[in-house]
């Protein structure tokens, strides 16, 4: 079932690249306690995701972050290594990228996208969501193809 506004996000591990390499993080860590606009993308590098989806939320983050946001977060269903690199190449440092590298929170979230078709397996749909302490208050899924209701510009409309 997919999650939704009102529902608590579930308390899964993700990892994110430091200085000292990969690091586990728990979605408590990410969510409990603070504001996040949480927005997750179907692979890093691919061509929508890194011309469009994340490039808005690097140009956006200090408007972002001035609405009462703690966190942006990236998520994608790819390893700490990839994500990392990625955030280098997009200059995202106020990003925290996060890699969900088994699927396992987005599997719990419902928001599974099946890739295989294009040689990338199962993968998180494209999304974005506002969590207030580890409660979805805004969740929008994208039509395939399209990004509109999680892009950066859409998510500042609905802080």
């Amino acid at each position: 079932m997919t999650i939704q506004v009102g529902d608590k996000v579930p308390v899964i591990n993700f990892k994110h690249m430091t200085a000292d390499g990969p690091k586990e993080i728990s979605s408590d860590e990410v969510f409990a306690g603070k504001k996040v606009v949480f927005f997750a993308v179907p692979g890093a590098f691919t061509p929508g995701c890194s011309m469009t989806h994340l490039p808005g939320f690097v140009v956006n983050a200090d408007s972002i972050k001035a609405k009462g946001v703690d966190t942006i977060a990236c998520m994608a269903v790819n390893d700490a290594f990839v994500m990392g690199a990625w955030g280098q190449a997009q200059n995202a440092e106020e990003v925290l990228m996060l890699a969900d590298g088994n699927g396992d929170f987005t599997a719990a979230i419902g928001l599974e996208l099946d890739a295989s078709g294009f040689g990338m397996g199962s993968r998180a749909q494209r999304f974005g969501m506002i969590v207030e302490d580890g409660t979805v208050t805004y969740l929008g899924i994208e039509a395939p193809g399209e990004i509109k209701v999680s892009s950066a510009d859409a998510m500042l409309e609905q802080l």
